[in-house]
């Protein structure tokens, strides 16, 4: 998929803006590394971790929802579009598409100014899911399944009940809430255990 975004950027020769979004350790943050190395000095990088609401905020929201017929009302991930700031990343991205050369992005806890324009902008992260889709000029998403996701972060040491029962939330409120929106992506690429990136779905060809 990567040699397939390349040539579809070499082939559109104009600024672009390009949004990676996904959940669950599935290989957004990796991809984009890659393709931002084989764009070299073309590209900058926008991570969106700054316009997702701290957890300390997100543990005092409390989400009703209905999943498979059983009603829960549980803390707010960051699986819920309600724990973005979506607007100011909207701004920043329209801000970035401008003609300026130099803007600046302001969520209002965190300020600071935007390295000078290159002519590719990816922007990553799980707040790209909720954003306007037309901000952007090719967005790609990147899941994988429910054991994979908990094999991948059971390894990360947590404890196993705590763990559970983080994920358990985690995982119905991603289902419910955000990756309905895989659906508006170019691009959706799935991982699994035993396979990395199989490729869903692309609209480049």
């Amino acid at each position: 998929m990567l040699q397939t975004l390349l040539h579809w950027i070499e082939r559109e020769n104009r600024s672009l803006v390009i949004g990676i979004s996904g959940h669950d350790a599935a290989g957004k943050t990796t991809f984009t590394k890659q393709l931002a190395e084989q764009l070299s000095g073309e590209v900058e990088v926008l991570n969106t971790d700054t316009y997702i609401m701290s957890a300390n905020i997100r543990n005092y929201t409390i989400v009703p929802f209905t999943y498979e017929g059983a009603s829960y009302t549980s803390k707010m991930t960051a699986c819920h579009p309600g724990a973005h700031y979506v607007a100011a990343l909207e701004r920043d991205i329209a801000m970035r598409k401008s003609d300026e050369t130099k803007t600046k992005i302001n969520p209002y806890y965190a300020q600071h100014d935007l390295p000078q324009k290159r002519r590719i902008t990816i922007v990553e992260g799980m707040t790209v899911a909720f954003a306007n889709a037309e901000l952007f000029d090719v967005r790609l998403y990147f899941y994988t399944d429910r054991e994979t996701a908990f094999q991948r972060r059971a390894s990360s040491g947590e404890n196993g009940d705590e763990l559970k029962a983080s994920y358990d939330n985690d995982r119905m409120q991603y289902e419910l809430f955000m990756h309905p929106y895989s659906e508006q992506f170019d691009v959706v690429m799935k991982s699994t255990i035993d396979q990395p990136w199989i490729v869903e779905k692309n609209m480049l060809v």
